[in-house]
């Protein structure tokens, strides 16, 4: 067998048991503050802009959580609910046990040999590389379907995996194998019901691991038939990086199916050239050669967005499934922070879908639960009483529609109606006239060419309704009496707004915990408001309602 073999070989491991979810640690259910920013391009990005958490409690000052607030609310759920349910969230409560014995500080783990030819790299610099998110990813997993002992059920295993991790300490190969194992879940969230096919066709998704600490990592999946003859299972291929650019990850799956047909083992020395690879800034290409049998050799290139902050976006999903006004009834309850699921059969869809509800919600981050599918094994998270945005397949409606005080979004095509169930408040949130501008600002998406101008149309009429109606907070984060920090004048921020409809708005919106958290960094930033995208724009209007005021005198 030759190097290249030996490298691409595959790694198997042990199957789920009943109770793996009691050394899961990984979920996209984040339990504690994330406090940092990064800034490409000269655009603020939040990183938890698609990363969040759930019913977090933390004081102005950045102290730790109050209480475990997951266990809390597992306890104030009856245990069964007449159907014979188990109890809510019971789940969850293990997890987040687990999740808190689990708990290390990161240590990068040995990275494998590298085939001859390239330069090899210091050590310390792969490293510096890896924690300042510059890696395009940390692993390639192919994941599989295979039956289980009684031979009438299928269990998903990681058949697959690049890099491989040797010389790690005990809790880190702990720490490994949960993850692993969350991998598997969420590629295959319907669980073990599966039967042989003969036809498939492939779907990419997302999905997001966050631990507690508040580090995140996007996992990107395509499922596809693999090659052969007769019925036989899909199989997934899931890479897990700490950076989110979907589109640029769907090329990237591309290149991987396409080695894949050939052999696994051509796929090795692709991904470990886009491994040495540098992550390109917003605008820029990268170019990676890759050899392949017949075809000679190939260059790849992978071109990041100039809009950095939504290239992991693509809101024509979201607009293919809703009209204008039922998009704007969906931004109306995630801006007050409620209770919101989406049903769709495409992973693909909900996935999509859901982060790009998140996005329009820029500059501010959702800050509480945010799964974008949610497995059939945790599908009780749907009884939590906090906010979430959690995505469901459409085989599990059933089980979600006992719920009340929350919003149920149909985004099948076959519909019957898109809400399902809702508060029925939802058209009165936001203020008319704003809601006449959002709309007619959307209606401009139609001349778009190109996706990123569909994203960019979509995104700035959002943009504008929070200049409009909170833009105005620059002008009160001032200094304190002594000097030693920024504060935000809320009374008199809320004072200043004229319309009532707007004033009524913003006295509901400055409660939610994604105006908080907003506000907070900037009372952080001892410069005062963050230079960024929204603050160029409010300037920009500032600067138009000046104009306007001038012309009238």
């Amino acid at each position: 067998m030759d190097a290249t073999s030996q490298h691409a070989q595959e790694s198997t491991v042990q199957p789920l048991t009943r109770n793996w979810r009691r050394s899961f640690s990984m979920s996209s259910l984040r339990i504690k503050k994330r406090n940092n920013s990064i800034e490409e391009g000269g655009v603020s990005q939040q990183r938890g802009a698609w990363s969040f958490s759930s019913a977090r409690e933390f004081s102005r000052k950045g102290e730790q959580p109050k209480s475990n607030l997951i266990s809390d609310v597992a306890g104030t759920i009856p245990s069964e609910d007449g159907s014979g349910r188990p109890k809510a969230l019971k789940r969850l409560s293990a997890m987040w046990s687990s999740f808190r014995k689990g708990k290390r500080d990161r240590v990068k783990e040995q990275d494998p040999p590298e085939p001859l030819g390239p330069t090899r790299e210091d050590k310390s610099t792969r490293q510096r590389r890896f924690v300042s998110g510059q890696y395009f990813f940390e692993y390639l997993v192919v994941v599989s379907l295979k039956k289980n002992k009684d031979g009438n059920s299928y269990e998903p295993q990681i058949t697959y995996q690049f890099p491989k991790r040797d010389g790690m300490a005990k809790f880190q190969k702990e720490e490994e194998e949960r993850t692993l194992k969350a991998i598997t879940l969420f590629c295959f969230p319907e669980g073990i019901k599966w039967a042989p096919l003969t036809e498939y066709h492939s779907e990419t998704f997302s999905f997001v691991l966050t631990e507690i600490d508040g580090s995140r990592r996007n996992g990107y999946c395509r499922r596809l038939l693999p090659g052969g003859k007769g019925a036989r299972p899909p199989e997934a291929y899931c890479i897990i990086s700490s950076l989110a650019c979907f589109g640029l990850f769907s090329k990237i799956f591309d290149e991987v199916e396409k080695r894949r047909q050939i052999s696994m083992a051509m796929i090795y020395p692709f991904m470990q050239k886009l491994r040495e690879a540098p992550f390109p800034a917003p605008g820029n290409t990268v170019e990676i050669k890759s050899f392949i049998p017949e075809s000679g050799t190939e260059i790849i290139r992978l071109t990041r967005p100039l809009d950095s902050w939504l290239e992991h976006v693509n809101f024509e999903v979201l607009f293919r499934c809703l009209t204008d006004d039922e998009v704007l009834l969906v931004f109306a309850a995630a801006v007050l922070e409620r209770r919101i699921i989406f049903i769709a059969d495409e992973l693909g869809t909900l996935s999509q879908v859901i982060h790009a509800v998140a996005a329009l919600l820029y500059p501010f981050t959702w800050q509480h639960t945010f799964i974008s599918i949610v497995p059939e094994i945790l599908i009780d998270v749907v009884m939590a009483p906090t906010p979430y945005l959690l995505g469901v397949q459409k085989h599990l409606l059933d089980l979600v529609t006992d719920q009340s005080d929350l919003l149920i979004v149909d985004l099948s095509e076959n519909k019957k109606e898109t809400f399902i169930v809702s508060i029925g408040d939802e058209r009165s949130i936001l203020p008319p006239k704003l809601l006449s501008e959002i709309r007619e600002s959307l209606g401009q998406r139609k001349q778009a060419s190109s996706t990123e101008d569909l994203n960019r149309v979509v995104s700035e009429a959002f943009l504008l309704f929070f200049v409009k109606t909170v833009g105005h907070y620059v002008s009160y984060v001032k200094c304190s009496q002594t000097g030693e920090q920024m504060v935000f004048e809320k009374r008199s921020f809320y004072k200043a707004i004229e319309s009532k409809t707007t004033r009524h708005f913003v006295k509901k919106f400055i409660q939610t915990q994604m105006f908080d958290l907003f506000i907070q960094e900037v009372e952080q930033q001892q410069t005062g408001p963050q230079q960024g995208i929204f603050h160029k724009k409010i300037v920009e209007y500032q600067e138009k309602k000046k104009k306007e005021k001038s012309k009238k005198h």
